[in-house]
């Protein structure tokens, strides 16, 4: 049997096996994953979202966004559904949905939403990607494209060499939902939102804010042809018909925007990075909570969250991280940590860092060559592991074994400057928040702006936020935000 005609019988095998009928369109589709494999992927992966992000601490807005989204799961294709809704602890401005009923809104877009009509059109575009099942859809094509991938490994035994890299390409070139099925869900998004009785074409009016976003941050826009999500321009114009169309077949009813009393919900949400939860500064990473700095190599990209601090060389050849550990010493925490990874330790030994106890180990990462079967070591590690009273610190510096050398001084300098934290202007640094305010007759929102003690410098930022511009002139007791400490 060639390789040719086995890929063919494996995928054969696999269409006839796996269709499914889809909740929203009704027709048949290849579906190689279960609604009882679904729910369990959503379960598996929620606690891992939650802990990488954090749940953003607000009950009040916690609730609106649990009744909201309730009320609209009841309306939608697939009522049966248990979902859950969170909002977690990211200025980033983003929405997003795993497969089983689990929606997720960051802060960053809570805080640029300027009614309930916008926040609720963007809730139907996650909960149609549930419905529609795009999730499990693209786990399908992912489990297809592997199977593609298997019958041209069998064909090239030089495939063979890389096949594990490839098929983590596969699944991050399916990581993103393709355009046709966001421009369903927002097709989903303009239906679930009215039938909960919000205009539609505020959900529209989002995307401008989203496109001017993209403007002032100073990225390059993505064309349409190499890009999974619609033009923002473009969906603005979409939108604005499909809300027509569905206002004009029903009758037109009559429906809400709701913008006072969404404004007056986020009044003090949290408003870009929380610097309580560390922060970037001249080269140097300070944490006040956690009391402790250390530095940042020149020019290297770096992530925060909840779970760990990354750095990445700009060149991509080497990455630091920071991470909590488990274990009561040092010795025990590197221990867990070489079994975490799969390291083995190469050489380790006990030293202290600024007063902290700490055991530094280097390691291999190994794996298996596939041509040969014999183990090479895949990636070189440094770390060390730092005891601050009952809480334990993993720096973990990490590059090719070619590359490892060269990086290593960078890797030591970072590790063995982890120090206190005493700077009383690094502890005691606060999180901006979004500020209500009402604005005087016949002001522009310049004038209200500048009127609220906000810098000329951050004008277009707060016009964005708004999702006004500066020239527009605000009635007397309209409610629009700024920001301050």
């Amino acid at each position: 049997m060639t390789s040719r005609f086995l890929l063919s019988a494996l995928t054969a095998s696999l269409l006839l096996s796996g269709c499914a009928t889809n909740p929203v369109t009704g027709k048949r589709e290849v579906m190689l994953v279960s609604k009882g494999q679904e729910l369990a992927m959503g379960q598996q992966s929620d606690p891992a979202v939650t802990a990488q992000f954090g749940l953003y601490p607000d009950q009040k807005i916690q609730a609106f966004i649990n009744d909201k989204g309730k009320q609209m799961g009841a309306i939608s294709h697939r009522p049966d559904l248990a979902y859950q809704f969170r909002v977690v602890d990211s200025p980033v401005i983003n929405a997003f949905a795993i497969p089983g009923g689990y929606v997720y809104f960051t802060r960053g877009i809570m805080a640029h939403f300027n009614n309930e009509a916008q926040f609720a059109g963007v809730l139907g575009h996650e909960i149609g990607h549930v419905t529609a099942r795009h999730s499990a859809k693209q786990q399908t094509n992912a489990i297809i494209g592997q199977v593609g991938l298997m019958g041209a490994m069998i064909a090239s035994p030089r495939l063979a060499q890389f096949g594990e890299q490839a098929m983590q390409g596969m699944q991050l070139l399916f990581l993103k939902f393709g355009r046709d099925d966001e421009s369903q869900s927002d097709e989903l998004g303009v239906e679930y939102s009215s039938k909960i009785g919000y205009d539609a074409n505020e959900m529209a009016d989002f995307f401008q804010t989203l496109q001017r976003q993209q403007q002032q941050s100073g990225a390059e826009p993505i064309p349409d042809f190499l890009s999974t999500h619609p033009n923002p321009a473009d969906r603005y114009a979409r939108v604005h018909q499909l809300a027509a169309q569905w206002q004009q077949s029903n009758g037109k009813p009559k429906l809400a925007v709701n913008r006072d009393q969404y404004l007056r919900l986020i009044d003090g949400i949290t408003y870009g990075e929380d610097p309580r939860q560390g922060f970037v500064e001249n080269n140097a990473f300070y944490h006040p909570e956690l009391k402790f700095q250390f530095p940042v190599p020149q020019g290297w990209k770096h992530q925060n969250s909840p779970q760990q601090f990354q750095m990445a060389d700009p060149a991509g050849k080497a990455l630091m991280m920071l991470m909590l550990a488990p274990g009561a010493t040092p010795e025990e925490a590197a221990q867990a940590l070489a079994k975490q990874f799969s390291l083995q330790v190469v050489e380790s030994r006990k030293l202290t860092v600024h007063g902290f106890p700490a055991v530094a180990f280097v390691a291999d990462q190994v794996q298996q060559d596939q041509q040969t079967g014999q183990q090479v070591a895949g990636v070189r590690v440094l770390s060390y592991l730092i005891q601050d009273g009952k809480t334990m610190y993993a720096l973990i510096g990490a590059a090719a074994p070619a590359d490892f050398a060269g990086y290593a001084p960078v890797f030591t300098s970072t590790m063995e400057g982890f120090q206190r934290l005493t700077e009383a202007n690094k502890l005691n640094r606060q999180p901006e928040h979004v500020r209500i305010r009402t604005a005087k007759a016949g002001q522009t929102l310049a004038q209200n702006l500048t009127a609220n003690g906000v810098p000329a410098k951050r004008h277009e930022e707060m016009a964005i936020l708004n999702g006004m511009q500066l020239s527009d002139k605000l009635g007397r007791g309209l409610l629009f935000k700024v920001v301050g400490k």
